[in-house]
């Protein structure tokens, strides 16, 4: 196995346009780190510089402590799994995770004793072995691309997406099967998509971008927890975090938030700060902020343990949607429309006008010109 550096990474393609900008990051052994963020973010493009897909502008790649830029990929020891599987379709599946082997002229007797030990990892029966993977369920022929990796035994397993084709219920069993697979093989693991709650589920380490650029590299609960900036606070959660545009105002011997009303409004709500935010805010009185507010962390009044007359506001309620285990509710100030996740056993309906209680032990603050956290 082995630690994957990059160090002043970039991709510049022809006119001018910019994937990724001078990214930064350092994998270490046996690490499970996952690339995060919305189409177009240089998350694949920088997992395909790693495999040496793709020539790097400027910057270093360092694999196992060798520089690899001008390597070939078939000389850099990793191994890669596709979002398409590329899998040969006229070949078995034995054959197809024998075929790499093959090509650098293992014994026979390795090469069967690798590609049997991969199977049975991956719960690929002999009867499966025999087939081609027109004959496979999506599930299974992603089986045979993660198992046609691991009989390389590389230095570093790359993920592009693996799971997208597959359906929802597939998803959550492949995801777990390659968290477990990580487990068991103890390798270095760079794991690309778009989707937060894999991110979330099945990383050491998030790396979190946006427009080519690294946002934030931390462990999924620190990254959830204390984002760095809206793009972050905003991509990981589902429901995502919901902002509120206001000012700092003191009001009463203490710092609050006032929300910006919209026009047309007389005025918006109002939230009395905790103490322990106030220091830092108290170059902000007076000035634009944004306030972050998880869904969990609103409530009914009536329902919330953490209730403050002071931090309530009032809303209606737009939209209900039961999830079985919880409500999503969406509601509106007049000015914001927000989210709230909520017990099932409170029945609300919509056109209902609750008070609102935030928890505001858990608040977030943003300077609403950079968009980089305060609080």
């Amino acid at each position: 196995m082995a630690k994957v550096v990059l160090e002043n990474v970039s991709k510049m393609y022809p006119g001018g346009v910019k994937a990724v900008d001078n990214a930064s990051l350092e994998i270490s052994d046996q690490e499970f780190v996952v690339l995060v963020g919305p189409s177009g973010c240089g998350k694949s493009t920088t997992l395909r510089m790693v495999a040496g897909l793709e020539e790097i502008s400027s910057g270093t790649i360092l694999i196992d402590g060798k520089r690899v830029n001008d390597v070939p990929p078939k000389d850099r020891d990793i191994a890669m799994v596709f979002q398409n599987y590329a899998l040969y379709p006229h070949m078995t599946v034995y054959k197809n995770m024998a075929f790499g082997l093959m090509l650098r002229k293992y014994p026979k007797a390795e090469i069967d004793q690798r590609v049997r030990d991969a199977a049975q990892i991956l719960g690929i029966t002999d009867e499966q072995l025999q087939r081609k993977p027109k004959a496979l369920s999506g599930g299974q022929r992603q089986r045979v691309a993660v198992g046609r990796a691991i009989v390389r035994k590389p230095k570093a397993f790359l993920f592009d997406e693996p799971l997208s084709n597959l359906d929802a219920k597939m998803r959550v069993q492949m995801r777990a099967e390659i968290s477990k697979l990580h487990d068991r093989l103890k390798s270095t693991m760079i794991y690309v998509t778009h989707d937060q709650v894999e991110a979330m589920t099945m990383g050491d380490r998030i790396v979190v971008m946006k427009d080519g650029l690294i946002q934030q590299v931390d462990d999924p609960i620190s990254l959830y927890n204390n984002p760095q900036n809206m793009f972050v606070a905003g991509f990981i959660g589902s429901p995502p975090m919901n902002f509120f545009k206001g000012t700092i105002a003191q009001q009463q011997g203490a710092p609050w938030f006032v929300e910006q009303p919209a026009s047309g409004s007389s005025k918006g709500f109002s939230l009395r700060l905790n103490d322990d935010v106030t220091g830092k805010l108290t170059g902000y009185i007076g000035k634009a902020v944004v306030f972050g507010s998880r869904p969990e962390d609103i409530n009914e009044k009536a329902h919330a343990s953490f209730a403050n007359p002071d931090q309530t506001a009032a809303a209606t309620v737009e939209v209900v949607e039961p999830m079985g285990a919880e409500i999503y509710l969406y509601l509106n100030t007049g000015s914001h429309s927000f989210v709230a996740r909520v017990n099932p056993h409170q029945k609300v309906d919509v056109g209902q006008k609750l008070d609102m209680a935030f928890d505001m032990r858990k608040s977030h603050f943003f300077d609403s010109q950079t968009e980089q956290v305060i609080v």
